[in-house]
């Protein structure tokens, strides 16, 4: 099955940032994600969460056109993403998983090429480059090669390039894994206030407290399917949004007797009379077991 063409597809809710109808990709005998259906509001911030393997990563790459369906329709703000992929791609900043990047380039250097390559005037890309670069506290860093960059350095910058062409949408998978708690309170901040200026971000990610403080929006995902969606407030009622998580996914519980042998108890072998140096309740050799016949100790042969 391919893709839905524009003339095909459904037109967009005008209040929804992104509309996903029947979207389908497998693998093999698997179904990553199976007839899924969102509308993503916009002007909000977007949390997309599950558990390892719902099928987050790959929704996310099918929606920002790095991955084709088998099946379904995406439209960006109307605009399809694989019958009119320019149009939609115009509109949207992605900071993928596993983000790789022009390593042989500087921090700045990177900003200035992506920025052409999106057709932006140089001096304008110049002037947003600096500006980045300060408020993400890049700029003493500007000039090093982004291979030389850290794991919070690297998201920062790739966060910049997503960011430099003002996007209506922007696509972020695990932006704060693997990141220093100073960097992920800076990533915070700039996405707080891209969303306050009436843009959407939608972000995948497992960390039901990091969604909480941050999203009013969220869809939980299991199993390549939506199981609820809403504003926050609706999907998590008076639980907090990590106990209303488990609820919906159906978290078994431990029943205690299941890896009975991890901990200190199960590498403590029991103590034997050899242990302590007593002999056997039966008067035999804790060497090996036989009781010498003329009464001598098995390791000399000397007499008690």
């Amino acid at each position: 099955m391919q893709a839905s063409t524009a003339q095909s597809a459904p037109s967009a809710s005008p209040s929804s940032a992104v509309s996903i109808r029947g979207l389908w990709k497998t693998f093999g005998q698997q179904a990553a994600v199976a007839n899924l259906d969102l509308e993503l509001p916009a002007g909000s911030f977007i949390g997309l969460v599950g558990p390892n393997g719902a099928g987050k990563t790959t929704t996310l790459s099918m929606v920002t056109g790095l991955l084709r369906p088998d099946h379904g329709t995406v439209l960006i703000h109307g605009a399809d993403v694989w019958s009119d992929p320019v149009a939609a791609k115009a509109r949207i900043g992605i900071l993928p998983e596993g983000l790789r990047m022009f390593e042989r380039l500087s921090g700045r250097e990177l900003l200035q090429y992506s920025g052409r390559l999106r057709g932006l005037p140089g001096a304008e890309v110049d002037r947003r480059a600096e500006e980045l670069l300060t408020v993400l506290d890049l700029l003493a860093a500007g000039d090093k090669l982004v291979a030389d960059y850290s794991t919070g350095m690297r998201k920062k910058i790739g966060l910049a390039v997503a960011l430099l062409h003002n996007p209506d949408v922007l696509f972020l998978d695990e932006p704060f894994e693997g990141v220093d708690p100073v960097s992920a309170q800076t990533i915070r901040g700039v996405l707080k206030r891209y969303a306050a200026a009436g843009s959407t971000v939608i972000f995948s990610s497992h960390v039901m407290e990091l969604v909480e403080q941050l999203c009013d929006w969220v869809a939980v995902m299991n199993a390549g399917r939506v199981i609820a969606q809403g504003p926050l407030d609706s999907v998590r009622g008076d639980r907090s949004l990590h106990a209303a998580f488990l609820e919906l996914i159906g978290v078994r519980e431990d029943d205690g007797q299941a890896l009975g042998w991890l901990g200190a108890a199960g590498r403590r072998p029991e103590r034997s009379a050899a242990a302590d140096g007593s002999s056997p309740a039966d008067g035999t050799s804790p060497v090996n077991g036989t009781s010498p016949a003329d009464g001598t100790s098995p390791v000399d042969g000397a007499e008690r």
